[in-house]
């Protein structure tokens, strides 16, 4: 279990949040799947839904934005920031682009929308009275945050260029990943999209969400409504999965220890 309640350093895979047409819906998918309780945040924030795990903020659901309609639905990865308007020109000064400009979000922080060069959509975040997730690596937390890229190199760089990501590089014949580091600790990985993965997918951040028994969850996905995109199978790291919600929102499951 990993408790915070100060700011993730910068870099860091802080929060996570899906924009989706009916987040009601969205809510009575994933409070049963994933045991959250959603806390509305009220009109004034567009009755930004948190989720809670254990009292403590774990992910949390919205509307999409007008004029953002026709975009496709996603679960968005946050990295944090200590300063959201330097890290901004950091973005576009290593070949990313900004989708929206720094803002506040009222007292809560300050945050920002890019794609990185290779396409893949990501947010920053600076805290302020929110410092992003209070509890993940437990079931139906984060458990880990992943860039999915046709350049693994370019995205790479980008990232070691804005975040100082370093790497250990854990690529093989066939296929390309490794983890990225922050002050020497592992906060997420950058893989290469296989060459069999459809050209329509553009380059992602993938979020992997913890579950005490991935098959089971898989199931409880059908009978929510939603579908699997990728049948659950081991890994060293434990048994995951790929799914979407009952609004086609895809986003990954992975096993990790009960709570004793």
């Amino acid at each position: 279990m990993t408790i915070r309640d100060t700011p993730w350093p910068a870099g860091t895979p802080c929060w996570a949040d899906v924009m989706v047409p009916d987040p009601k819906r969205a809510a009575d998918f994933y409070g049963p799947l994933l045991g959250w309780t959603l806390v509305d945040q009220g009109a004034e924030f567009g009755n930004y839904l948190i989720a809670h795990v254990q009292g403590r903020a774990a992910a949390a659901i919205g509307p999409k934005p007008p004029g953002m309609e026709e975009m496709p639905s996603v679960w968005t990865t946050y990295l944090a920031t200590e300063n959201a308007d330097s890290t901004a020109e950091k973005i576009t000064a290593a070949g990313g682009q900004l989708l929206m400009p720094p803002g506040d979000v009222g007292p809560a922080g300050r945050l920002a929308m890019a794609f990185d060069p290779t396409g893949a959509a990501f947010g920053i975040w600076q805290a302020g009275q929110t410092t992003g997730v209070q509890i993940a690596n437990v079931p139906g937390t984060l458990v880990w945050n992943e860039c999915m890229t046709r350049d693994f190199e370019a995205a790479k760089a980008f990232y070691a260029s804005v975040f100082g990501y370093e790497y250990d590089d854990m690529s093989g014949e066939g296929f390309s990943y490794a983890t990225a580091k922050v002050n020497d600790h592992i906060i997420g990985g950058v893989g290469g999209l296989p060459a069999e993965v459809p050209a329509e997918i553009p380059a992602h951040w993938t979020t992997y969400f913890g579950v005490t028994d991935t098959d089971g969850a898989v199931a409880k996905v059908g009978e929510l409504g939603g579908s699997v995109l990728s049948p659950a199978r081991d890994s060293p790291y434990g048994r995951l999965a790929q799914v979407a919600d009952d609004q086609g929102v895809p986003f990954s499951l992975i096993s990790v220890p009960a709570e004793s």
